[in-house]
């Protein structure tokens, strides 16, 4: 049950916008992911809150810088 005119190159020439519009909403898309990854980095993940921190890493108490 295959299509009875499968001629490639017309297909092709008609839906080349349709294609392309697909291909430019994907780049768009992965533009954005890389904005909000960006964003999300640059962030950072400061603590906020208590005047003593407790360091994650070493589990001593960390006096907070205020700004």
């Amino acid at each position: 049950m295959s299509a009875p005119k499968t001629d490639l190159d017309k297909q092709e020439k008609r839906h080349r916008g349709a294609l392309t519009g697909i291909g430019t909403v994907v780049i768009f898309a992965l533009l954005l992911l890389a904005g909000l990854l960006f964003l999300l980095s640059a962030d950072g993940n400061e603590p906020e809150g208590a005047e003593v921190q407790i360091d994650g890493r070493t589990g001593a108490e960390v006096t907070a810088e205020t700004e």
